[in-house]
């Protein structure tokens, strides 16, 4: 039954699959690569303009290598997942230094650059080099899980490695870009994790999971464990020349990207901005709070404010003042961006 299976694919992505996405008719490697990594955890109505941004300002790969970290991680702000960010620009420079500014054809050595894993290797060999190479997306998991009744969570080794297998198996001697591309948009928009169309579905018709009323059951859900909650201060030091705001370091959360300065537990205020960066500011307020959510956890952001009456003698190059105006450009995690203009707007 492969052959019915991508066929039925293949016939349907023709038909009814996405057209006109920015990154498709290409076959350009650094094009595909880079809206693939966009794509990692977060909608095509999202990434489109980020990716649109981005090739405005990096139209070529070797013009991403050659850029400071720093010029690049702006152009994320927003779109959660930084470590992302990072990668591509270290992935960029590894196939300039390695590769002669080339991506690879070969599936295995585009999956040893940073930031790409097996199924994203898999996807740029199959899309930019007619390879045939199996992809293995949360996508595609899910249309595995629902259409052959595989129980397990998506994953764990054991089912991980059964979905290869059948991936593999299910590959078509040709059209495999189509057949890619169908994977994706099949899970994207007809096979999605809430209120499926089984409807329109071109494979319902031998869907495991549609026949024995289980849609809502597979994939099998991962077990639920509490949320840690967890909660910060950051100090909004007003001064006439804006915000301070300084630079985190290159890993981590927020890695790479400027943010209201973090108070460490327990900590004064007013002593801390006098001995960390040199600021005098009194009559510290609490503003509302902020909750965001991550992963793997949960944040409440709590913004204390105050004006600045003494500058500091010299600025340390981690930290810069941003005016209101400055904010779009900057690169600011989403909720450090919420916290100032809830609190800065004039």
């Amino acid at each position: 039954m492969p052959s019915d299976f991508s066929a039925r694919l293949i016939a349907w992505q023709r038909q009814h699959g996405r057209k006109g996405l920015p990154w498709q008719d290409t076959r350009d490697p650094y094009r595909v690569w880079l809206s693939e990594i966009m794509l990692q955890q977060t909608q095509v109505a999202t990434v489109i303009p980020y990716y649109q941004r981005f090739l405005e300002r990096f139209p070529t790969l070797a013009a991403l290598a050659a850029a400071p970290v720093d010029d690049v991680m702006p152009l994320w702000s927003g779109l959660g997942y930084y470590a992302r960010a990072r990668n591509l620009h270290k992935c960029a420079q590894a196939v300039v230094a390695k590769h002669g500014g080339e991506f690879p054809h070969d599936a295995a050595l585009i999956a040893e650059l940073p930031g790409i894993g097996r199924s994203t290797a898999n996807a740029i060999a199959s899309f930019c080099f007619g390879a045939q190479t199996p992809i293995l997306d949360g996508n595609v998991k899910r249309v595995f899980a629902r259409c052959f009744g595989i129980e397990g969570v998506p994953g764990t080794l054991k089912v991980e490695r059964e979905m290869w297998a059948l991936a593999e198996q299910l590959m078509p001697g040709e059209n495999t870009g189509t057949y890619t591309q169908a994977q994706m948009d099949l899970g994207a928009t007809l096979c999605t994790r809430g209120k499926p169309l089984c409807g329109r579905c071109p494979l319902s018709d031998r869907c495991v999971a549609y026949r024995d009323n289980r849609v809502a059951e597979l994939p099998t859900p991962r077990p639920k464990k509490a949320v840690p909650e967890r909660e910060s201060f950051f100090l909004v030091m007003r001064g006439p020349q804006g915000v301070l705001l300084e630079q985190r370091p290159p890993s981590g959360i927020w890695g790479g990207l400027l943010c209201l300065p973090e108070l460490p537990a327990g900590a004064d205020a007013a002593h801390y901005a006098q001995q960390q960066y040199g600021v005098t500011a009194k009559q510290w307020q609490e503003q509302p709070a902020l909750r965001h959510t991550f992963t793997h956890f949960r944040l409440t952001l709590r913004p204390l404010h105050a004006d600045v009456t003494q500058l500091p003698a010299a600025m340390e190059s981690n930290l810069r003042w941003l005016t209101a105006a400055d904010y779009a450009a900057a690169a600011l995690p989403t909720p450090i961006r919420t916290l100032l203009e809830m609190g800065l707007k004039p």
